[in-house]
């Protein structure tokens, strides 16, 4: 593909367990192989505040080029890095199958994981990590969790903060006082629906299995009204987490483990839905380039849709179920960046253009929350800076309804738009685009 070319993006496997990915000399060279190939391009500077950090760099540099930059200070370029694929998927011109064969986020990855490999990764980002296990011990004693969370409880947060480095201000999930899979129950499933005989493993993920259970109940719901038989899996945590901290070991074991136990569902008919993109685009992307030639993870992967873009699928299919009644209001949304780098178009949106007359306002800019990157005390004022004009846009469009498949991405964009302007935030409490489609049917 020549400069310009109209191939998609291609995606080269991850040689975690080469010698050479995590040779220190070879990963600088290939640093600043990269780093000038965008320092000559620089499309990518307003996407994240890693392309600013290293544009600066050079531009303060005695040379004003990058031999003038010692390779101490890449550092802050990858700490600034999110994972979030935008600028591989959205502004490079020169990804795979390109002869320049750059990918920003697995060289910011390489580089996380050398530093993991090197013991550089702190013990507090390394336990935040631990999704399933801070989820079971947060359900535990959720309203305790959840008083020591609250932003307004000075003793708590700033132990917090300076324990794990979580900052203060920033807003946090609550825990629910029973996980999904301890609480969920069967609900009847609608036979006069024209996609009745569908069936659906959903992946609950961490986040609604221990937080926000009420966006996996909405997918339940809008399922079984559609005619969808619906299993909850959750043999663990899709290993997002541990992937933004370079242990990639860590993700090949948990991968191989959530796949193991997925493949009995696929192979009884079961599609594998997962309602937050990040797991998604783990489980059909990063996965199968993390541990190649596993024949599971490969049947998961291609087993594997995102709510939005499953409930869609059903509406071009056989078509959705009678009984959507239009909103009380209109709707921002967040597009996630996690669901744009899946490559498969605004599906959120086209899901909730299905709702009769809704109005859907869409914003396609990074919210700079980033999983746990945007609430640790270093990235908390640049993540604010970043999410900036996302919320100067959904203030001004002044919705009862501001959601995003990201919910932790939503809370940090409606926490900027109570800072900015109280009025503005949204009235209404749901985060996920599939509870409003939930809604619809309820009202």
């Amino acid at each position: 593909m020549g400069e310009g070319g109209l191939g998609a993006p291609e995606r080269r496997p991850i040689a975690w367990r080469d010698d050479a990915y995590l040779d220190p000399g070879k990963l600088d060279a290939e640093v600043r192989r990269v780093f000038d190939i965008c320092h000559g391009c620089r499309r990518c500077f307003n996407l994240c505040d890693s392309f600013p950090r290293l544009f600066d760099l050079i531009d303060d540099s005695e040379s004003g080029e990058l031999d003038g930059v010692a390779s101490a200070g890449f550092k802050g370029v990858v700490d600034a890095c999110t994972l979030c694929d935008m600028c591989f998927m959205t502004k490079c011109p020169y990804v795979p199958p390109h002869e320049f064969d750059l990918d920003f986020p697995h060289l910011m990855l390489r580089y996380r994981a050398l530093e993991f490999s090197q013991g550089q990764v702190g013990l507090a980002k390394r336990q935040l990590a631990e999704t399933d296990r801070n989820g079971r011990l947060g359900c535990g004693v959720a309203p305790i969790a959840n008083w020591a969370s609250r932003r307004d409880n000075a003793t708590t947060r700033g132990l917090m903060e300076r324990v794990l480095g979580v900052h203060r201000g920033a807003a946090l999930p609550e825990f629910a006082r029973r996980p999904l899979t301890d609480a969920a129950r069967a609900i009847a499933v609608n036979a006069d629906a024209p996609a009745f005989g569908r069936k659906v493993a959903l992946f609950a993920t961490c986040f609604c299995n221990y937080n926000d259970t009420a966006i996996a109940a909405a997918a339940l719901s809008v399922l079984a009204r559609n005619g969808v038989e619906t299993e909850i899996v959750y043999p663990g945590c899709c290993a997002m987490p541990h992937l933004e901290n370079g242990d990639l070991a860590r993700v090949a074991e948990s991968s191989r483990t959530a796949a193991d136990a997925l493949v009995p569902w696929s192979g009884r008919g079961y599609d594998v839905v997962a309602p937050v993109p990040s797991c998604a685009l783990m489980m059909k992307f990063e996965w199968p380039l993390i541990v190649t030639g596993d024949e599971a993870i490969a049947r998961v992967a291609s087993a594997t849709f995102d709510v939005s873009e499953y409930v869609v699928d059903i509406a071009r299919k056989e078509g959705l179920a009678d009984g959507l009644k239009p909103l009380d209001g209109d709707v921002t949304l967040l597009m996630a960046c996690h669901a744009r780098a899946q490559n498969m178009g605004q599906k959120a949106r086209e899901m909730l253009e299905l709702i009769p007359g809704a109005s859907v306002s869409v914003i396609e800019r990074c919210s700079g929350h980033g999983g746990t990157w945007g609430v640790m005390k270093d990235n908390f004022a640049v993540a604010l800076k970043i999410g900036r004009p996302v919320v100067r846009e959904a203030a001004r469009n002044r919705v009862p309804y501001v959601v995003s498949e990201c919910p932790l991405a939503r809370e940090h964009i409606v926490q900027g738009m109570e800072e900015v302007d109280a009025a503005a935030a949204p009235v209404r409490d749901l985060r996920h685009p599939i509870q409003l489609l939930a809604r619809a049917y309820e009202t």
